[in-house]
């Protein structure tokens, strides 16, 4: 396969991913706010934190009010992260292989790219924002299951795949990192059973909650958070398993010993973490070193099998 389809593919995936994730972070967000008395809710900025766009940010909008945010995170076309930013390069990319991947799929992601920009304006107000990213999460779900089930399951799904999984393995560590340290740091006592609102929050940002309560026989609770997601190897957002989906890609393709390698120090990483001792100081610290080897992952990845390195 030619470099340059594989890289297309990949960051496709990766950009539909990414286009799906912000908007249930958005969506959950929103909805957290509902739940939470005013003294214990987080504000819109973790959000930035998440998305790694604290400096964009500021140079755009500087206060990071719910309307700023929203906005910085839907319809903005100058971040690059932004629903509209990220369907608009998966469009681009669907374009450019239309004769590799399924007819049906391309009209898909064409079709949502075009709604999205058609009801934008929805997604900036409070009372049409939920129908609006509900929309844009049903839809890139579709394309994934469209691909799935229509796509030839070659060398190109496998870079599909690969990109999709580790779109989806980055996004659950920033949410572990940034969400738990901003779990009511302060607060006193009395507010201590809105922490499990805020830890359902974590699960249904990942659209994880049921998932969890059907296969954790606890209720909800750090340790037992951060261990589904950490490393249960069945659920699709969990990172051990997102790391399978890729070790797996990687087995069919040549040249893979550098990005094995690294496949498999990442899942040292992940198995050998004790969720029970990693309190915030040291779980940040973990989190960065997974979000290093990941880094690296990808730059193996595109060193390997793509024209350039580009950045994630």
């Amino acid at each position: 396969m030619l470099s340059r389809v594989a890289e297309n593919l990949y960051w496709m995936a990766r950009q539909i991913e990414r286009a799906e994730n912000t908007a249930r972070l958005v969506n959950v967000n929103g909805h957290l706010h509902l739940d939470l008395p005013a003294k214990a809710r987080t504000g819109w900025d973790p959000l930035i934190v998440i998305t790694s766009s604290e400096n964009l940010f500021r140079q755009l909008y500087g206060n990071p009010t719910d309307k700023n945010v929203v906005a910085f995170l839907v319809s903005d076309p100058r971040n690059p992260g932004s629903i509209v930013s990220s369907l608009a390069a998966a469009r681009e990319n669907a374009r450019t292989m239309r004769d590799i991947i399924p007819r049906e799929a391309w009209e898909q992601i064409s079709g949502l790219h075009a709604q999205a920009g058609r009801n934008v304006q929805k997604g900036l107000l409070r009372p049409s924002r939920d129908e609006f990213l509900r929309s844009i999460i049903v839809g890139a779900q579709t394309i994934v299951g469209m691909l799935s089930g229509t796509m030839s399951h070659d060398v190109g799904f496998d870079f599909l795949v690969m990109g999709r999984n580790l779109e989806r393995a980055d996004m659950t560590s920033r949410i572990v990192d940034v969400r738990s340290a901003d779990l009511l740091p302060d607060l006193g006592g009395g507010l201590r059973p809105f922490e499990t609102i805020q830890w359902m929050s974590v699960l249904k940002s990942l659209s994880a909650y049921q998932m969890y309560r059907q296969h954790v026989d606890q209720s909800v609770r750090r340790v037992h958070v951060l261990d589904f997601l950490l490393r249960d190897v069945d659920f699709p957002r969990a990172i051990s398993h997102s790391l399978g989906e890729i070790e797996a890609c990687l087995t069919h393709l040549p040249n893979n010993k550098d990005s094995l390698n690294v496949i498999k120090r990442l899942r040292k990483l992940v198995s050998d973490a004790d969720v029970e001792t990693l309190e915030q100081e040291s779980l940040h610290a973990f989190i960065d070193r997974l979000q290093v080897a990941m880094g690296d992952l990808h730059a193996r990845i595109a060193q390997t099998y793509f024209r350039t390195n580009l950045p994630v």
